[in-house]
């Protein structure tokens, strides 16, 4: 009975009751790694953070001083009592798992941090091509373009609404940010983020479509101006004639 009730215990120290937190940081940034004190007893034997499972950052122990990978030293503070670690100017190659390993009576992980690190998005800019115009509708194809990628989407407005065929446009870059078209009220915008910046491009459906709001000018309205126009000019001009043959009548 002893035996099983030492196996058991000897289990429950082994269970890594930490909780693996996810960090989107981007470069140039700093990150904070922390560990509860109540995970770390009076009588452990080392703390050690550690990058990827492979490098100790710091190792921290109650009978010496702090032991710092010469690698980190110059752009990482810690505290030897409180068992933090902060690392600064993170560059895209300090992505990955920083583990916070407790050695006491076993060995186990009592803090973990998933860190990515990003650069920020590059700017997003859009080209319009108006395409021909059917009946009393604007057709706009835009295209959104980054460094990296691009994606188009077609727009149909009339004097009322528009329309986004096929609905928002989407797409995961080479560079793993996010490049997305939609229609927004009167404008047409087009973002490109991350999970640690955005930029974005916008424009007024109004400054392409013409007739779109209600103070242009329809389509409908320069047709019945037009036909209108013409009509004056051969009433005038058959009143005219008839003027003109009824003078040579009485000469």
């Amino acid at each position: 009975m002893d035996t099983q009730k030492s196996i058991f215990l000897t289990l429950l120290l082994c269970i890594d009751t930490s909780v693996s937190r996810a960090v989107f940081l981007q470069t140039g940034d700093s990150v904070f790694l922390n560990v509860t004190e109540t995970d770390v007893p009076a009588d452990f034997a080392i703390l050690s953070w550690k990058f990827n499972a492979k490098v100790a950052l710091v190792s921290f122990s109650p009978v010496r001083e702090p032991r710092v990978h010469p690698n980190y030293s110059s752009r990482m503070d810690y505290d030897g009592k409180k068992y933090f670690v902060k690392l600064r100017n993170l560059q895209k190659a300090d992505s990955g798992v920083y583990t916070a390993e407790l050695a006491a009576f076993n060995v186990k992980t009592v803090a973990e941090y998933n860190v990515t690190v990003q650069d920020p998005v590059s700017p997003v800019k859009m080209a319009v091509t108006p395409n021909s115009s059917v009946s009393l509708s604007c057709n706009l194809t835009v295209t959104c373009s980054t460094e990296d990628a691009h994606i188009s989407s077609t727009f149909t407005c009339d004097t009322k609404t528009c329309q986004q065929e096929g609905g928002e446009r989407s797409q995961i870059t080479k560079s793993a940010a996010f490049l997305h078209v939609q229609l927004s009220g009167q404008s047409i915008i087009c973002n490109h983020s991350n999970q640690v910046s955005w930029t974005k491009d916008v424009i007024k459906i109004q400054d392409h479509c013409f007739h779109h709001d209600g103070s242009a000018v329809s389509f409908c309205l320069v047709k019945t101006a037009v036909f209108s126009v013409c009509l004056v000019i051969m009433v005038c001009a058959v009143i005219g004639v008839h003027i003109m043959e009824r003078l040579k009548k009485q000469e």
